[in-house]
């Protein structure tokens, strides 16, 4: 089964049967545009497939990284990084820095957020209002900051550039892993920019080696991501991360913390851009919430409006728009049989807009994620950070981050969209508007 962003999915039962049909469609303003998500394969060929996610969910451990996941961030962030490691690699990873993520040590990050969100707003208002201004490149610009500033303290001296180009250089190759993963090209096989994208790779390491070295003998002024990687512990062994697994780690945080919050805040912007209503209503309880005063942790909690909208933007662009996994064994999941090596991919876009678990699917409407709606929502209907034991352990820290910049920014400034621009989803690594997303900004 092929599934494109262009297709209207529909998912059957509360954690129920994924059968695609390609609808050429346009959905909230957005042109959709073509881009595979994946094939769901058993054998060689599966025309429909019936997954139960809960089974998968519940079998977790026969499934792991399919192999184009695994070639294609392999190169960047390791084979033993908490994103690819498998198995007891995994599982004392996760235990060792689940404390790190607890909701109330990420609370200690949102002063940093929101100085990072001013930032944003102060170059903002040095900017001509005159002409659209690319939110896509602000918001990834936002986010980057802070992963600097909560990770590494803000005294790493990070060429943010330099970051983004490097980081921008090995996702350009990742169409290439996947071709040569479906015809089992051998790895050393060259392709186009492999040279550029290993010089890439090899800056990346090197310079965030250069900074967990660094720290052995300094310690950052503020407590900061990279300090709590250092003093974690997993709790059943006494076992720490070596240096090399701290650096696949951080290069892990740093490509997926800023990459995917930015993806989210981008068309949370053009969303509320279009419905105005819904600016207002997000504006008006920072304001109450708030007032003029920083967005800081008492307050952050308080913005349960914003966080439904962000949550509302995830479902109709989900930043990673699936999930891909293989089977380790045969495993039975509900009436399908899966031989060893099938390859499994969850379409999260399709799930996110399935009229039989969303009312009104294709409708930007905050509102769906009032507290007693969710609770009446089946478990899996909404997965944008995946779900399960391998659900994405950032996922309390992007909400945070989000709606503290989100805050932060709409009430300084109005956002509007420019008249005829039909934003293109592309599903490259994220779901990311080709070329930018321009609005319109003024000072409130």
């Amino acid at each position: 089964m092929r599934l494109h962003v262009a297709q209207q999915g529909r998912f059957d039962a509360a954690v129920g049967e994924v059968k695609a049909r390609a609808v050429a469609t346009e959905i909230n303003g957005a042109a959709i545009e073509t881009a595979q998500l994946g094939e769901t394969a058993l054998g060689s060929r599966l025309t429909e497939a019936r997954v139960e996610l809960a089974g998968i969910v519940e079998r977790a451990e026969a499934f792991g990284r399919d192999p184009t996941t695994r070639r294609s961030f392999a190169p960047v962030i390791g084979n033993t990084s908490l994103f690819l490691a498998e198995g007891a690699e995994w599982r004392w990873q996760r235990r060792a820095v689940a404390p790190v993520f607890r909701h109330e040590t990420l609370l200690s990050f949102v002063p940093v957020f929101a100085a990072m969100a001013q930032r944003q707003v102060d170059r903002w208002r040095a900017a001509d209002h005159t002409i659209p201004t690319d939110a896509a490149a602000a918001m990834t610009r936002t986010t980057f900051d802070i992963i600097v500033e909560a990770m590494l303290g803000g005294s790493a001296n990070l060429d943010a550039d330099r970051y983004s180009r490097a980081l921008t250089d090995n996702f350009d190759t990742i169409p290439w892993h996947i071709i040569y993963v479906m015809f089992s090209i051998p790895e050393w096989m060259p392709y186009p920019h492999r040279r550029r994208a290993m010089r890439s790779r090899d800056f990346l390491h090197r310079d965030i080696r250069r900074i967990v070295a660094a720290r052995h003998f300094s310690q950052s002024f503020k407590p900061d991501l990279l300090d709590l990687m250092r003093a974690a512990r997993d709790p059943e062994t006494g076992r720490s991360m070596s240096d090399d697994e701290i650096v696949a780690n951080l290069l892990t945080f740093i490509t997926a913390g800023h990459e995917t919050t930015a993806v989210a805040l981008i068309w949370t912007l053009w969303l509320l851009a279009k419905d105005q209503a819904t600016q207002q209503r997000v504006f008006d309880e920072v304001r109450s919430v708030a007032g003029d005063q920083p967005i800081d942790a008492a307050r952050v909690e308080g913005l349960a409006f914003c966080r439904q909208v962000i949550q509302e933007s995830m479902r109709l662009f989900p930043p990673a728009p699936g999930i891909a996994r293989i089977s380790k064994a045969a495993v039975k999941i509900g009436d399908m049989q899966f031989p060893p090596g099938t390859r499994i991919h969850i379409p999260v876009f399709a799930l996110h807009r399935n009229a039989g678990l969303w009312d009104g699917p294709d409708a930007f409407d905050p509102d769906r994620f009032a507290p007693d709606l969710v609770k009446a929502r089946p478990r899996f209907a909404f997965l944008p950070f995946g779900g399960g034991p391998r659900v994405c352990i950032g996922g309390g820290f992007a909400m945070l981050e989000a709606a503290t910049i989100l805050a932060t920014i709409v009430r300084a400034f109005r956002f509007d969209p420019v008249a005829g621009h039909k934003p293109k989803p592309v599903a490259r690594v994220t779901l990311r508007p080709a070329g930018g997303m321009p609005l319109l900004i003024t000072e409130r």
